[in-house]
């Protein structure tokens, strides 16, 4: 599980990376320019995704979208949106696509050739797949990529994410994380990777790596982006009844609907986080919460446990209690006791050591957290937790310490404006 990717407006003014060549191209959208921006948010992974579905090249597809959203930049802001902007940017794109293919064709580079043939080629075969977007994502969680490859690839495409963003959420360096992408591009198109609809057979062995991929994308809506949050649940839906045999599929779409069932508790009218403990729980849905609810018992009746599933307990135990004070501690432990089984890591234990302390009280949890402090040291939640425990130990100047390291880690202002609070409460 990679902890929460990093919300807010920043990668919808930002272009995809540069085909497979390793550059980047960042056009900035100007503040004002807002349509844009909203414009990039909802639709660059549904034009990423109809392209390559068109031209079965993702450095194409990629490519062209980005150069529509650049001539949006320089011309809408003159002559102002068009009727359909969504209808728009998909026929720039394509036309952009098909003039560059032509382009390379004359020159006989044979993967023109053949994408321009791939284009040509209509109708094709539906199969298992139906959606565009949740089609992409399997298609670039293939088993020859490495796990945090093919994650990293779709939130690039799909989730419109720039690098930073990715890394952020893996905890690994920008530079670690572009030659990431670069080498798996590289292996799709080099490797003979093709693009093609997913057959029925492939899907379970891809599983994995697309319920991380939503799972990342929706925590990229989690904070600020509700229209990228409902887009991962609508993708998590159709995930789930796609494969109704697969309960980790229906544990992420209930983890999922629990999380968002709070959207409206979780930050105040400026904008800064809430934590779980002091939201004003009457503004919880309560619809979404009995959907999420629903669809845990129905996966502990299966008795398949799973990641997802496990997490979509622990938040049904919280939507559960009418307080904070009300929670069952003991019953969450043990569900990270057993996610620890299913899914050891330090951010697992550190959420585990949290809720420890909630039960057993913070000295028992703090010597839990600080030995994470190796692994997750870049990780702002283990300084704000640290803080928090030594603030309830009355440790007044070494939790003022760590809620500094917490916020110097820590990108968005929702979570910023919790942590100097915290700070200034001291």
């Amino acid at each position: 599980m990679g902890p929460q990717a990093r919300a807010g407006d920043d990668a919808a003014r930002r272009g995809a990376a540069h085909g497979g060549r390793g550059e980047l191209l960042t056009p900035r959208v100007p503040h004002e320019e807002e349509t844009v921006a909203r414009v990039f948010r909802e639709e660059h992974g549904r034009a990423v995704a109809s392209l390559v579905r068109r031209f079965g090249d993702i450095d194409v597809a990629e490519e062209a979208v980005q150069e529509a959203f650049l001539v949006a930049v320089r011309r809408w802001p003159a002559e102002g949106p068009p009727p359909s902007p969504a209808g728009w940017i998909l026929t720039t794109a394509r036309n952009a696509a098909l003039d560059r293919l032509r382009r390379e064709a004359k020159r006989e580079d044979k993967h023109a050739q053949a994408a321009l043939l791939h284009a040509a080629d209509e109708p094709r075969e539906e199969g298992a797949v139906r959606d565009d977007r949740l089609r992409l994502i399997f298609t670039c969680c293939h088993p020859a990529l490495a796990m945090p490859a093919r994650v990293a690839l779709t939130l690039r495409l799909l989730g419109g994410m720039d690098i930073a963003e990715i890394a952020h959420s893996f905890l690994v360096p920008e530079a670690t994380m572009a030659q990431r992408l670069v080498r798996a591009k590289r292996k799709i198109r080099d490797a003979g990777i093709p693009y093609r609809v997913p057959y029925e057979a492939d899907l379970p062995e891809r599983l994995r790596g697309v319920l991380a991929v939503l799972y990342l994308i929706f925590n990229q809506g989690h904070l600020g982006r509700v229209e990228t949050a409902a887009e991962a649940v609508r993708l998590a839906r159709l995930l789930a009844a796609l494969m109704p045999d697969e309960p980790e599929a229906t544990g992420l779409l209930a983890l999922m609907l629990l999380t968002e069932s709070r959207r409206a508790a979780r930050t105040d009218a400026e904008g800064t986080l809430i934590l779980l403990a002091d939201q004003d729980r009457s503004r919880w849905d309560r619809a979404l919460i009995e959907e999420g609810q629903d669809l845990v018992r129905r996966c502990l009746r299966r008795d398949r446990p799973g990641p997802y599933q496990i997490q979509a307990a622990i938040n049904a135990v919280h939507s559960d209690a009418p307080t904070a004070a009300a929670t069952d501690w003991g019953q969450v432990v043990a569900l990270y006791d057993q996610l620890t089984a299913h899914d050891p890591g330090p951010v697992v234990a550190l959420h585990r050591a949290v809720a420890l302390a909630e039960r057993d009280g913070p000295a028992a949890a703090l010597p839990l957290v600080e030995a994470l402090a190796p692994a997750l040291d870049g990780y702002h939640v283990l300084h704000a937790a640290r803080a928090d425990l030594l603030r309830r130990l009355g440790r007044t100047d070494e939790a003022r310490t760590a809620y500094e390291t917490a916020l110097a880690r820590t990108g968005t202002t929702a979570e910023r404006g919790a942590l100097r609070r915290a700070r200034d409460a001291l």
